[in-house]
């Protein structure tokens, strides 16, 4: 199938296919005699695969040694639940961030009484200080 039809049933952009197959992520496709990308079954699956890995927030590198891992399938999958465990720190790290920024705003919020002039309002007052 082409680049268009590939990224519909995957539901990724073009310019998306294009750049995972730049980074090495996704095979190189063969072209036809008209020189279009020509993609099969294992080129839809791979991006399914890259695709979850992206909605679970793993990086670019993280998926390449899993793409790599594959290939590899009777090997233990020690350094696998390894990349997993890691990723678990940095969102617990991003979580505890999340906390403390909305733990500021909330306290932001209560600068400000709801019906005053921009001039008066707390928030900016607060802001604008900082």
């Amino acid at each position: 199938m082409k680049i268009g039809a590939l990224a519909k049933l995957t539901g990724l952009s073009v310019q998306t296919i294009r750049y995972y197959e730049h980074e090495g992520l996704l095979s190189t496709a063969p072209r036809t005699e008209g020189n279009y990308r020509f993609y099969d079954e294992t080129a839809s699956h791979d991006l399914f695969f890259i695709k979850q890995c992206r909605n679970l927030g793993l990086t670019l590198e993280e998926i390449r040694q899993l793409i790599g891992y594959s290939s590899t399938p009777d090997e233990a999958c020690n350094s696998i639940n390894k990349i997993i465990d890691n990723h678990i720190q940095q969102v617990d790290v991003r979580l505890a961030e999340l906390q403390e920024l909305r733990r500021q705003l909330g306290e932001l919020r209560t600068k400000c009484d709801a019906h005053q002039a921009v001039k008066d309002c707390g928030i900016m007052k607060e802001l604008l200080e900082h």
